[in-house]
């Protein structure tokens, strides 16, 4: 069985006023990546995850969970 990863990524991202592209600039990704990690089609590398609680000052299991 397939695990997925669940990610409260857009829920942040819209509540800090932020457009996919700018998050993507400050985590040093394409904007595609944002969107496929928000609609679960991309597990983020561990970097990229550590890069993103560290953007919205929270825990990788606060805004990552695998289901």
């Amino acid at each position: 069985m397939a695990e997925k990863i669940l990610s409260k990524v857009e829920n942040l991202r819209k509540e800090k006023g932020l457009t996919q592209e700018n998050l993507a600039r400050f985590v040093g990704v394409t904007r595609q990546t944002i969107i496929a990690i928000e609609k679960g089609n991309y597990t983020p590398s561990l970097l990229l995850a550590l890069k993103i609680s560290g953007f919205f000052k929270r825990k990788v299991e606060e805004i990552f969970e695998a289901k």
